[in-house]
């Protein structure tokens, strides 16, 4: 896998269930904060887009489950990016550390609405050019 962008990041207490492992939806919060970190790292800002009338929204996303993160642990959040035509695939897995073993496996679509229709993101496109394999 060829990442393009990795942050690290700890669990919270509040993040997990009586069963002192990570809830399973925060993986997702854990994604999404990855996907807008990566974004503003690119000079993107969510709000901007939004005030547009470009929505990047969720279309699909697929978890794998691999080892569950308890209380206090690090771990490290990886992304790469693929274009499929209309969608941006976004792949992102999570590591616990200090081991880097496997956490979960994630691939998120993503799609644009642009002034509430299906469409071409021409700037998200720009930006991420530079990942996308010829």
């Amino acid at each position: 896998m060829r990442y393009v962008y990795e942050m690290e990041m700890q669990v919270r207490d509040y993040e997990c269930d009586l069963q002192g492992i990570v809830n399973n939806a925060n993986y997702q919060h854990y994604i999404e904060h990855t996907r807008h970190q990566f974004l503003r790292h690119e000079g993107i800002s969510f709000a901007d887009l939004h005030a547009r009338g470009i929505d990047a929204v969720v279309a699909r996303l697929n978890m794998a489950f691999k080892t569950p993160l308890r209380s206090g642990d690090s771990f490290v959040s990886r992304l790469a990016v693929r274009k499929e035509g209309i969608k941006y695939v976004f792949t992102q897995d999570l590591f616990r550390l200090p081991d880097g073993k496997p956490v979960i496996r994630s691939t998120v679509d993503t799609v644009c609405l642009v002034n509430g229709r299906l469409d071409h993101c021409e700037e998200l496109d720009r930006a991420f050019a530079k990942y996308f394999e010829p």
